[in-house]
């Protein structure tokens, strides 16, 4: 399964959270909060049954099922939303000391996102480059599309290889100059997924819960659709995949590559 393959089967894999007998406002509210997870909002009416309660689906199985209450703690007990103090987005989505949406967050194993900018791209990327960082142990391999994008990032990667026992690995199609690279693998992939991916992975350098991964596919311009992933299968996919695919496709002394 290529890298295109992989999010593609993500992307079918969508859940669908039915929200039943609430206000359109509530769904609205509902769908900006989980904007970036893999998960299709809808709202419904049933001429019995309970009020505001939501049901999450995943290919035609029930998963689970909640209160609105419980999706949006914090709401007034009248049923009206909390005020925007107990609300705040600067409390980073909680309201009463608990998370929005927790509930159906621990169904969820990836998290989707759609038109992330190039800007985007590279703020998430920092955060598994910075738990790498960190670690300073195992694995970490980064796609950066073409030969020009991994210059501009050559400081960055140039400070992760000089970790003793990090092994970074990077990826780039033929186009522009490779940079000087004296602590880390650049390996040039002659292939449109190469081009058209952009992908962070690390394997935890020996701990299960440090794994993670980024990747995403350019679909317009500058526009990325994809996903983050915490799952270790999934990581060690992406590592071994990359590993068995472009291993042996590395910059030659000549600026040349071997493929």
């Amino acid at each position: 399964m290529s890298l295109i393959e992989l999010i593609a089967g993500v992307e079918a894999h969508e859940a669908t959270l039915t929200v039943f007998n609430t206000d359109p406002a509530v769904t609205e509210e509902l769908r900006e909060y989980f904007a970036d997870r893999n998960v299709r909002i809808v709202d419904d009416q049933t001429a019995s049954g309970p009020e505001e309660f939501a049901v999450l689906a995943r290919d035609g199985e029930f998963v689970t099922g909640v209160t609105v209450d419980e999706l949006l703690p914090g709401r007034g007990d009248d049923g009206e939303d909390a005020s925007p103090e107990e609300s705040d987005e600067s409390e980073a989505g909680r309201r009463g000391g608990r998370r929005v949406g927790s509930p159906v967050l621990d169904h969820l194993d990836e998290t989707m996102f759609t038109s992330y900018s190039r800007e985007d791209m590279v703020a998430a990327s920092r955060e598994i480059e910075d738990r790498a960082w960190r670690v300073g142990d195992g694995e970490l391999h980064a796609g950066f599309q073409t030969l020009d994008v991994l210059t501009g990032e050559a400081d960055t990667y140039d400070l992760l290889g000089e970790k003793d026992r990090l092994d970074v690995h990077a990826y780039a199609a033929a186009e522009g100059d490779a940079p000087d690279v004296g602590t880390y693998t650049v390996h040039v992939g002659e292939t449109a997924e190469i081009r058209e991916t952009w992908f962070v992975a690390y394997d935890g350098g020996g701990y299960e819960d440090a794994k993670c991964a980024l990747l995403a596919e350019e679909r317009a311009p500058g526009e990325f659709y994809g996903f983050w992933s915490y799952d270790p299968e999934t990581v060690d996919y992406i590592i071994d995949y990359l590993t068995e695919r472009y291993g042996g496709s590395e910059q030659t002394d000549d600026g040349g590559a071997t493929v």
